[in-house]
């Protein structure tokens, strides 16, 4: 690093602090699901342009990208957001709460999208850097399967909006705001849902007998998932199965003719992975078949793992240090069991995935994503927009290649 050369401080965003709260609390009153963010990507390019940055809309259906050259660097760096909301029936009782009911930004995306956003700004008022930068605006990262992040690779993110290193960040209910957690290799599982159908023999509830009852086959398998990760996995091995959805009947007087169950796996190991599934599909079929049901599974993988390289791991590192000071960066954090489609963008590029305190020292004393109480903490605002400016500015610094190349 050059230390002459002065690179973005937090303070430097601060006084933008009051224009990104407002940004983020009108998306965050305009919630939008995978897919549907018409509006915010439609805000999201206004701002761009207006910027200055060279603007294209519908990658993968709903992203958008924002490119600006500057200089005549040789390098290009990408910053990924992700923009979609969730299915969820806001309750924190904000002034500006989601004003459309069943949707809300019950995971921060309002903040991310809004941290890239100061940071576009900044770094195109001020252009302390010589290169290519490319800010992805993802929608539907949330989705499950067929993801945003797939989406806009299979659109030719990544030939069209070429990049030498791509990064991105979410928020860390449990950690103190304007923190950062980092971990090379390895950071977040992969993602798995598993739909499980159930027939049996609907009847009468009184008469138990002549019926084939698919709600004790569907407890029966509930009960027998958790014996997956317990007695087929070593304890060492991270292994979550958890049962998220269980359906079945209209009446109390009824035996229904099926059930369902939908279930979520998280791993971090390919064959593990592949254990996993294969015992689940043979312990429901076995469950059936000992109660006379049928069962049929559609086990469906979804996001891999978030797995980061060291030397893009070790800069943002650098980075952050630089930015908020030693005591604030977490270097190697413990692994996640939660996904990340931003995987898929890590398959295709170096990179890494950082997280960034939202509040509270624990998770048991802060509200946790997806949940109807939860916010994203503004705080974050200047400092996230002032890490991704840094973050670009260190990255495109002409020093940097000048010295990459002396050391050759």
């Amino acid at each position: 690093m050059n230390d002459t050369k002065r690179f973005c401080e937090i303070s430097d965003l601060e006084g933008a602090a009051p224009e990104l709260r407002a940004v983020r609390h009108h998306i965050h009153e305009h919630p939008e699901l995978a897919y549907e963010e018409l509006e915010t990507a439609a805000l999201v390019a206004h701002k761009l342009e207006e910027y200055g940055y060279q603007v294209t809309t519908g990658v993968g259906r709903t992203g958008v990208v924002g490119t600006l050259k500057v200089g005549e660097g040789p390098r290009s760096i990408g910053i990924r957001a992700d923009m979609d909301a969730l299915p969820i029936v806001e309750a924190t009782g904000l002034p500006y709460a989601s004003k459309t009911h069943g949707k809300m930004h019950a995971c921060g995306h309002d903040g991310h999208t809004t941290m890239l956003l100061g940071a576009a700004r900044y770094l195109a008022a001020t252009r302390n850097f010589s290169g290519t930068l490319q800010l992805y605006f993802q929608p539907a990262e949330e989705h499950g399967i067929d993801s945003g992040a797939r989406a806009m690779i299979r659109d030719g993110l990544f030939e069209r909006f070429p990049c030498d290193a791509v990064f991105g960040v979410h928020n860390h209910p449990g950690a103190p705001a304007g923190s950062f957690r980092f971990r090379s290799g390895a950071f977040m599982s992969a993602s798995d849902k598993v739909f499980i159908d159930i027939q049996g023999k609907g009847g009468h509830a009184s008469r138990p007998h002549l019926a084939v009852d698919p709600v004790m086959v569907g407890s029966s398998i509930v009960m027998a998932l958790q014996t997956v990760v317990s007695r087929n996995m070593p304890p060492q091995e991270p292994v979550v199965v958890t049962v998220g959805v269980f359906k079945a009947g209209i009446a109390s007087n009824v035996i229904p003719d099926s059930a369902r169950l939908e279930l979520s796996v998280r791993t971090f190991n390919a064959a593990v992975r592949d254990k996993i599934r294969q015992r689940i599909i043979d312990l429901v079929h076995a469950q059936a078949d000992s109660y006379g049901a049928t069962a049929k599974v559609d086990y469906v993988y979804g996001y891999p793992m978030v797995v980061n390289t060291p030397d893009e791991t070790a800069f943002a590192i650098e980075v952050a240090r630089e930015l908020v000071g030693v005591d604030k960066v977490t270097p190697h954090s413990d692994l996640l069991m939660g996904s990340e489609d931003f995987a898929f963008m890590l398959q295709e590029r170096p990179g890494c995935f950082l997280r960034i305190g939202n509040g509270g020292t624990s998770e048991e004393d802060a509200c946790m994503v997806h949940n109807p109480g939860y916010d994203f903490n503004d705080a974050n605002l200047p400092v996230g927009a002032a890490f991704w400016s840094r973050l670009v500015e260190r990255f495109l610094d002409p020093a940097r290649d000048s010295a990459a190349g002396a050391a050759l």
